[in-house]
């Protein structure tokens, strides 16, 4: 499927100021701008932002020198953080297939659209014979919609602790490979999941989720994106949205990333 929306018209007469944009396949869509719902998490100061793997802590404090202190309320003159993350561990982040490959694939030169119309499925991952699962019948019958490049995974149940919560070392559930073999035949370019990754914790580096959603090592899809640790809560209701990406621009496997939402409904030819 080719990739990329291209802007019809925004109309801002109305106070739900609505654009209306068309996919490559030529399907349209009305967009609500003023209706935008972000599903990535916070990186906070005050605690612990580390959710996955057993990686340290994200840290977000003023640079301190012996000359130089970044922070006004400690009588510097401006504020001046350092940041030191984690981004597969700390919060939501978005990586590309440089995350499985020898190849120096970066997600600053992979990630080569910040838009998409794409679908918010809830799932109940099942039983399987090494912890829960996605499979690719649960996928298949919730997804509804043509002519999509993306697909938010919410999984069930949906507690608020969630958003909270550190996964390390808890076997979270996971995408099986057969899911996220079909999410590629279908054409979906970018997938967003609430769970630390696609595949197992520990799965002896197989990683078999993530090579069948980019074809690794076959022929590898560049421009396909993962998004992971993503928080959806239960008042975004299941549907069709246009997705904005916001992603660092690093020479990385990944990046943080701020995911937004806004409700899209087809329009009829």
């Amino acid at each position: 499927m080719p990739s990329g929306l291209i802007l019809l018209a925004v109309n801002s007469a109305t106070n739900l100021m609505h654009a209306i944009v068309e996919t490559a396949a030529g399907s349209r869509w009305s967009v609500q701008l003023r209706q935008p719902r972000s599903i990535s998490l916070r990186l906070s100061r005050n605690h612990s932002n580390r959710r996955a793997y057993f990686l340290p802590d994200a840290e977000i404090a003023p640079y301190r020198s012996d000359s130089f202190i970044g922070s006004v309320a400690e009588g510097g003159s401006v504020n001046c953080d350092r940041l030191v993350l984690y981004p597969h561990g700390n919060g939501t982040h978005t990586e590309c297939v440089g995350h499985i490959s020898a190849a120096p694939y970066r997600i600053a030169d992979c990630m080569r659209s910040f838009l998409a119309i794409g679908q918010l499925v809830s799932v109940e991952p099942q039983p399987v014979a090494d912890g829960y699962a996605i499979t690719s019948a649960h996928v298949a019958a919730a997804l509804t919609e043509s002519d999509i490049e993306a697909v938010i995974v919410r999984t069930l149940p949906n507690d608020a602790g969630k958003s909270e919560r550190d996964w390390s070392g808890t076997n979270p559930p996971f995408v099986a490979p057969d899911a996220a073999d079909y999410l590629r035949r279908r054409g979906i370019v970018h997938v967003l999941v609430d769970l630390p990754s696609l595949d197992p914790e520990n799965d002896g580096g197989r990683l078999a989720a993530h090579r069948a959603f980019w074809n690794y090592p076959d022929q590898p899809r560049t421009d396909a994106t993962v998004t992971e640790l993503c928080f959806i809560p239960d008042d975004i209701p299941d549907g069709v949205y246009l997705v904005q990406f916001g992603i660092v621009p690093i020479e990385s496997d990944a990046s943080p990333s701020h995911v937004v939402l806004y409700p899209a409904r087809r329009l009829e030819p």
